[in-house]
């Protein structure tokens, strides 16, 4: 007996190019290609989640050193300084004090130096 598997590939087919929706030209239309994009579009999602994380963090260090320059200091002295007096806060945090409030920042930097 034939068995043409209407239902289920019609569901996979809607699937994969739902997923591929907003890809250009026959990315977004073509099954075949709509499959093979949808799957390296994933894959990129998934490392890109990482690269992102990293990114995040390089920039957060960069703002903590600019703050930290502008009050005499550098990034490393002002982390070994936090680390020897047992103060666990999070460069998310620090970075965003050196942007958003730069003289609780500068008070912070004087407080944990001396």
């Amino acid at each position: 007996m034939r068995v043409k598997r209407g239902f289920k590939a019609r569901r996979f087919r809607k699937k994969i190019l739902k997923r591929a929706k907003g890809f250009y030209s026959a990315n977004s239309r073509c099954f075949s290609v709509a499959i093979e994009k949808s799957d390296r579009a994933l894959a990129f999602q998934y490392k890109d989640r990482r690269t992102q994380k990293r990114n995040r963090r390089r920039l957060w260090i960069q703002r903590i050193n600019a703050g930290a320059r502008l009050n005499k200091s550098s990034y490393s002295k002002l982390i070994q300084a936090l680390s020897k007096k047992n103060i666990t806060i999070d460069r998310k945090i620090l970075a965003d004090l050196a942007v958003r409030e730069p003289k609780v920042f500068s008070q912070f930097v004087s407080q944990v130096l001396q």
